[in-house]
């Protein structure tokens, strides 16, 4: 519940710095190893993330459900990780790929519980999820950009030593975490079980069928979001963009307009229907990479990154809420885990490990050389994006809450659900 004024500034703050750590290198993680002579293991380093994904959130879920307050849980897995990130970028200057990609397991580990301990601290300490949520939300993209700027500025966009800013950056928001808003465990003190240590009760919500499709969609489409991720930091430096870091932020600003209007759209569109929005967002960012890339068209490819705030926040961020919304109270710790597993986890796992090989084999020339081969690699996460769309159009039903008192209402979604 929301009980003070300073409570949203806090939980923004929280969200800025969380964001802040992950915009100092991840968007340009492709380009510092290809920089680096690394360049064969990107799809994999970007992949592992994704194995993390699948083994830590949810079970991190279960034990803020039962055990510990999530703030505190926060602040352990920021400051474990941000001593991690920062001997990574050792392993790049050696070349040691191996020790590289094991200690980015484990820091990915730490991190990627972070967005559903973020997630579900803000939901419990504020009303009116919907509209408040985004604001908080939105910091976290803020954080995002300052941190994408300041690398760029400093000549960092190909170096590890964005790693470790992050990596302070990271342990310094671990000691803040532990001053945030209580964030108990709802379920403290009941007996655990098997069922609790294999989160069976989160993995209930599947047996909601349009919940079900929301999730697969999600999934899939997370193979989108990871070959962004992973190589149009690439892309544009074979594209000749200097300063790729500024230019990815491009995407962050986007989203920070979009995040904002989150709550607007709702009200006139509903879930389903913004999701939709956001899957023809992709298919349209895809087809401006692929029409872009053999002449080197940078207009058509700064385009496609500002649709970032369509593609994510429309989809993604509001794939949170639509799962705060659906799932029981006693069990919203393990349901943020869960669609955090399903994207984070195995989504980006299987997209990553697509991209990957599907850059070494499409990609094999490097510059401007290289741009009839880009073409035909973002092709295909074009095709993807668009039999998403198709099957979630015709599968996926969402019942309105009615804005006057959040009961549902028991007429089908309006625009043709």
């Amino acid at each position: 519940m929301q009980r003070n004024s300073y409570i949203i500034p806090r939980l923004s703050a929280m969200m800025f710095f969380q964001n802040f750590t992950l915009g100092t290198w991840f968007a340009t993680l492709g380009y510092i190893l290809s920089k680096h002579g690394l360049s064969s293991i990107i799809g994999t380093a970007y992949s592992i993330g994704g194995i993390a994904a699948i083994i830590s959130p949810i079970f991190i879920g279960m034990i803020s459900d039962r055990f510990f307050p999530s703030q505190k849980m926060l602040g352990i897995v920021n400051i474990v990780g941000g001593i991690l990130l920062w001997f990574i970028p050792a392993q790049i200057y050696s070349n040691n790929g191996t020790a590289f990609l094991w200690l980015m397991f484990l820091y990915m580990l730490c991190y990627n519980p972070t967005y559903s301990l973020t997630n579900n601290i803000s939901f419990h300490n504020v009303q009116n999820t919907v509209k408040v949520f985004p604001f908080i939300r939105v910091c976290g993209t803020v954080g995002f950009i300052v941190a994408s700027a300041l690398i760029g500025s400093l000549g960092f966009s190909g170096s590890p030593v964005a790693l470790q800013i992050g990596a302070v950056m990271s342990m310094l928001l671990g000691l803040y975490s532990f001053t945030l808003p209580n964030t108990p465990a709802p379920g403290k003190g009941k007996p655990l079980s098997l069922r609790d240590i294999f989160c069976l009760d989160a993995l209930q919500l599947l047996k909601n069928r349009y919940y079900l499709v929301f999730i697969i969609c999600t999934t899939v489409l997370f193979l989108d979001h990871a070959t962004y991720m992973s190589f149009t930091s690439v892309f544009l430096g074979d594209a000749g963009v200097k300063d790729v870091s500024s230019v990815m932020s491009i995407g962050q600003i986007s989203e920070v307009i979009f995040m904002l209007l989150i709550p607007f759209f709702y009200r006139k569109l509903g879930f389903k229907w913004m999701f939709l929005v956001g899957m023809i967002a992709w298919v349209l960012r895809m087809s401006l990479f692929t029409f872009g890339a053999p002449e080197g068209i940078l207009p058509l490819m700064y385009i496609g990154i500002a649709l970032h705030g369509l593609c994510w926040d429309f989809f993604f961020v509001s794939g949170y809420l639509y799962t705060d919304e659906v799932a029981d109270e006693k069990i919203k710790g393990q349901a943020q885990g869960l669609i955090i597993m399903f994207t984070q986890g195995i989504g980006m796992f299987v997209g990553s490990y697509f991209a990957g090989n599907l850059f070494n084999q499409t990609v094999t020339k490097t510059g401007t050389a290289s741009l009839t081969q880009w073409q035909a690699f973002w092709n295909y996460p074009a095709v993807v994006a668009a039999i998403v769309a198709v099957v979630f159009f015709f599968l996926f039903k969402h019942k309105r809450r009615s804005s006057a008192n959040g009961e549902l209402n028991n007429e089908p979604e309006r625009l043709g659900a």
